[in-house]
């Protein structure tokens, strides 16, 4: 059975961090892609950032330097370092696994929420 199980979300402060991880069980972790990615209220799910079985990363202009994906191939969890949140942050977070560009697994997701 496979599993992608986000936590580490929740309330923050704008400008402030959040590391949110993502443990996979039930496939091999290390052929995939890892992706993160989220959904805001009334708006469409988009990208955040991917990173190939060999740590090529991507990443959404609107979050370019502020947030780097990583991943553990040891532990199979892959990683997504937040800093300078903002409130057009707040979404709710998914990871996916990807296997021949077709995202085969979801995440049940994990909300992130910006604001004073």
């Amino acid at each position: 059975q496979v599993q992608l199980v986000e936590s580490g979300g929740g309330l923050v402060q704008p400008g402030g961090s959040l590391r949110l991880s993502c443990a996979a069980s039930g496939i091999t972790f290390s052929i995939y892609t890892m992706g993160w990615y989220r959904q805001a209220p009334g708006k469409q799910r988009e990208l955040v950032a991917t990173i190939t079985q060999s740590s090529y990363t991507t990443y959404a202009d609107s979050v370019k330097g502020r947030f780097t994906i990583s991943r553990d191939n040891v532990k199979n969890t892959v990683y997504l370092q937040m800093i300078s949140l903002k409130p057009e942050d707040t979404a709710v977070y998914f990871c996916g696994a990807s296997y021949s560009n077709v995202y085969n697994y979801w995440g049940q997701g994990t909300q992130v929420t910006v604001s004073s």
